[in-house]
């Protein structure tokens, strides 16, 4: 094995996507999947079907019916580590080693609600404060983490680039697209200097979208998504990216998730 495939994918409960995510096994056979908002207690979430999936490791931070994160592979996981933000245990960040020494971080950032305005809106508020969070912490540990070899992906809830909207001006007062949230998640990702896989690879101004409203009955035919899945990498595994893919089809699946899985390839 010369290279190895993460999928990250916002199931939008596990039990009812069980047999969506044996499809994306069947097509695309990743050798690790992070799955965000599984909804799912410990004792109500599927170990034994994913199991028998061939996924033998699994790492959970699960909650009833709200948020949850677990990363799924076919070779061991590593200390894996359930991390808390802005004084909440919400279930929202796991991470784990995977091959020795990759660190994979599968969180799933608030959506932060309708108003984007953090004095009316405390689920938007929330949204801000879990970004600089994170990144407050990533900058003052800077320097023993920049040697690490560390991907974080996950539904981060917010298109950050121009062209991860259908409509950038329309979009620039709905949460997910304001400046307010684009600025947070920049600073987030230039924390550690990460590297926005997808657009490494498919540079604006391609459209590019992973979710599509489940209140959008004709979501194909007028395409109104957004990029909110996402990958980054530290800067020394770049140039390991092989290849991305968003698993668009995923959407028009029986009971979908409004999310589509995003896969990358890196190499080993």
């Amino acid at each position: 094995m010369s290279t190895f495939k993460l999928a990250t994918w916002n199931v939008n409960s596990i039990r009812i996507r069980l047999e969506l995510l044996k499809k994306l096994i069947e097509a695309e056979n990743p050798d690790i999947i992070c799955l965000q908002e599984v909804k799912a207690k410990e004792e109500d979430f599927p170990f034994a079907d994913i199991r028998a999936m061939g996924y033998p490791e699994i790492a959970l931070y699960g909650m009833a019916g709200y948020n949850g994160v677990a990363i799924l592979a076919k070779t061991p996981l590593k200390s894996p580590e359930k991390l808390n933000w802005v004084g909440k245990t919400d279930a929202r960040h796991i991470k784990a080693y995977v091959f020795d020494d990759i660190e994979i971080n599968n969180i799933y950032i608030p959506a932060g609600g309708d108003i984007p305005d953090p004095i009316v809106n405390l689920s938007f508020a929330h949204k801000l404060t879990f970004m600089d969070d994170i990144a407050e912490y990533y900058e003052l540990h800077k320097a023993e983490l920049a040697s690490k070899k560390m991907l974080l992906c996950g539904d981060f809830n917010v298109a950050p680039c121009e062209n991860d909207v259908w409509n950038h001006k329309q979009m620039l007062k709905i949460v997910s697209h304001t400046p307010i949230e684009v600025q947070r998640l920049t600073r987030l990702r230039n924390s550690l200097d990460l590297v926005d896989v997808v657009r490494k690879l498919y540079p604006e101004p391609e459209k590019i979208y992973t979710w599509w409203s489940y209140r959008n009955p004709n979501w194909a035919t007028n395409n109104k998504g957004r990029r909110l899945d996402h990958v980054w990498v530290s800067p020394n595994l770049s140039e390991r990216v092989v290849s991305a893919k968003i698993l668009k089809e995923a959407r028009s699946w029986e009971r979908p998730s409004d999310h589509v899985p995003l896969i990358v390839e890196l190499k080993l």
